[in-house]
């Protein structure tokens, strides 16, 4: 179907939708891309500062790893689904806002503390807050962008993980440097509540399921039947479990690289949050936009290619990361890290475009939330603490480079097994478009 020229507005509830067609759905776009960038800025900014808090408050590897990873989960992925529920229903940009400015002011509140516990409280505050902006916003860009259309407008959105990944350690590793990092939390944090007000004042509610065919648009439901229609949803389980197992890879490079940087090599966190920021950004950008482009156009021919290309990507990036983990030189570090980081991406777009084109208008929100549950217990909560465990465990063995091989591992693990569920839920893609459009 060819895009809108607007001169065909189409009736929503019996009104005339004035965005649809229009270029505002880019502003609205933009948006959100900034609110993701300030979201994994003030989640991954830890990383940069992981090791000036460790010799403050004398941590371990694992304990390091519980403050990036289950201190941030538990109340993400929790908080998540109540708030995707009312997003299904309610206004959605609203949510966004005040969940914007509620993370912000946490992440500033980091600066404050004193200790493990305090630190590790005020990072549940932040998984709080961020646990109710993912969901409502891809649900908005759904009924802002058409189906041909929201890969790329997914892939899009995606870059904010990017930016806010390299921007987190550009920022965080020269504040840290000027004024110590209890002030970079401080002031990471205040640009996101400013965001939320914008957001509040100028982003526009747009009309629920607009875009959706009659056969998954729809209202939302109960709560058990929501529960029953994602237990039954082949492609939603077999998608959301292959993202969880890929974003494993994603977590544990974005963590635990610039501790890796600064043992094995001689910088100081200012010099690693701006060469590895800069690296994340170089490989970052290409990565999702060129995923989006590829399924968008590869699916008018096959709509398996939304799942075959991130399929592609998980393994693609593993010889990469390995080439990375196992270099001895700087530059051949940051090199391989930057090709498979592009790689990497190919995969993040498409999979968010699976779970929202697979489900009912009613549940995207909801489907998200639970996508991100998953997600983040696998790749979040529970796989940096591993790798901190297994750095502990390797460390009087391989000494610097434990955390080398720690991170390594679970790449390649997670990596097989992402592939081979990717790979599966294009079956799954296959009968469901089988009766959508019977021959």
């Amino acid at each position: 179907m060819a895009p809108s020229t607007g001169e065909d507005v189409p009736q929503v509830h019996g009104i005339a939708d004035p965005d649809e067609g229009s270029n505002y759905r880019y502003y609205v776009l933009a948006l959100l891309t900034i609110a993701a960038t300030f979201s994994i800025a003030d989640r991954l900014v830890l990383s940069i500062l992981l090791e000036d808090i460790k010799a403050e408050f004398a941590l371990s590897d694992t304990q390091l790893g519980l403050l990036t990873g289950l201190a941030f989960s538990f109340f993400y992925v929790t908080v998540g689904f109540p708030v995707a529920r009312l997003a299904d229903r309610a206004n959605r940009k609203n949510i966004v806002a005040v969940a914007l400015a509620f993370y912000s002011g946490m992440t500033a509140l980091c600066g404050a503390a004193v200790g493990f516990w305090s630190l590790f409280l005020a990072r549940m505050g932040v998984g709080i807050g961020e646990g109710g902006s993912g969901p409502p916003a891809v649900s908005i860009l759904a009924d802002y962008f058409k189906k041909h259309e929201l890969a790329r407008a997914m892939s899009v959105h995606t870059l904010g993980a990017t930016i806010g990944t390299g921007g987190g350690l550009i920022a965080g590793g020269v504040l840290a440097s000027m004024f110590g990092w209890r002030m970079a939390f401080v002031i990471l944090g205040i640009p996101g509540i400013i965001l939320g007000l914008v957001i509040y004042f100028t982003l526009r509610e747009p009309p629920r399921g607009r875009y959706s065919p009659p056969e998954i648009n729809q209202e939302q439901t109960s709560l058990l039947q929501t529960a029953r229609s994602f237990m039954g949803n082949a492609v939603l389980m077999r998608a959301c479990i292959a993202w969880a197992l890929v974003t494993t890879i994603g977590y544990a490079m974005a963590i635990w690289l610039a501790p890796i940087m600064l043992r094995n090599f001689e910088l100081d966190t200012a010099n690693v949050g701006l060469i590895l920021g800069l690296t994340f950004i170089a490989g970052g950008i290409p990565g999702p936009l060129l995923g989006g482009y590829l399924v968008d156009k590869l699916t008018r021919f096959d709509p398996r290619w939304r799942s075959w290309i991130p399929a592609i990507s998980a393994l693609a990036c593993l010889p990469f990361y390995y080439l990375c983990l196992t270099a001895g030189s700087l530059p051949a570090f940051l090199g391989f890290f930057a090709v498979g980081y592009l790689f990497f991406l190919l995969q993040n777009g498409p999979s968010i475009s699976i779970i929202q084109t697979y489900t009912t208008s009613g549940e995207r929100a909801m489907a998200f939330a639970f996508a991100l549950l998953i997600n983040n217990l696998l790749g979040q909560a529970v796989g940096p603490a591993i790798i901190g465990f297994l750095s502990d465990t390797f460390q009087p063995t391989y000494g610097n480079a434990a955390l080398n091989y720690a991170v390594l591992g679970i790449c390649l693990i997670a990596g097989v097994l992402a592939f081979g569920f990717y790979m599966w839920a294009a079956s799954a893609i296959r009968d469901v478009e089988a009766k959508l459009s019977p021959v």
